[in-house]
């Protein structure tokens, strides 16, 4: 169902009016989207319902300043990120940031080099297992696009811990790709 078929405007205009109906059918027509976004953000389910949920919660009490010359779609995935940022912050109080010097230890991976991702494997679960803070700096960084500056900014780091988070990140995330492939192929060999 396209936003058009949904008539997203008239709900839209329900949801600003209190509408119980249109709060429900806004609801139930982007959870799937953004129960997606949230799973992304968080270490399971629960968490991620809960950051959707607060999502939900801003956007029907911050509807006014929605601007419907852009797709809501947009708006309500910035809310979403923004949500997650806030969830993490309130809950992951004392995060363990890594800095530059730290990476002395580990090898360092190109900016752009980021693990090769099997279109069958479900990363998902994997990404999940990340610590809050290296699965926060990833999806930033990665999957919205923010810059280390930016990120920096919103998580109330340094840029060089923001870095050096992704560069954990990912050498963290290879090697967890690494060995739940090399267990895959190992179990198709076996079966």
């Amino acid at each position: 169902m396209a936003e058009k078929e949904l008539n997203l405007s008239l709900i839209l205009e329900g949801c600003l009016k209190e509408n119980r109906n249109s709060q429900a059918r806004l609801y139930k027509y982007y959870f799937g989207y953004g129960l997606s976004v949230a799973l992304r953000y968080a270490k399971g389910r629960e968490e991620a319902l809960e950051i959707l949920n607060d999502a939900f919660l801003k956007v029907f009490t911050k509807l006014d300043q929605y601007d419907s010359a852009y797709p809501f779609k947009v708006w309500f995935r910035k809310i979403l990120v923004h949500t997650a940022i806030d969830y993490h912050r309130k809950h992951h109080k004392n995060p363990d940031f890594v800095e530059l010097d730290a990476l002395n230890e580990s090898p360092v991976i190109e900016q752009e080099n980021y693990p090769d991702l099997n279109p069958d494997q479900d990363v998902l679960p994997v990404l999940q297992k990340l610590t809050p803070i290296y699965r926060m700096v990833f999806n930033l960084f990665v999957m919205e696009g923010y810059k280390h500056q930016e990120i920096a900014e919103k998580l109330n780091i340094s840029v060089s811990a923001s870095r050096s988070n992704l560069t954990r990140a990912k050498v963290r995330l290879r090697k967890m790709l690494d060995s739940s492939s090399s267990f895959s192929t190992k179990s198709r060999e076996n079966g």
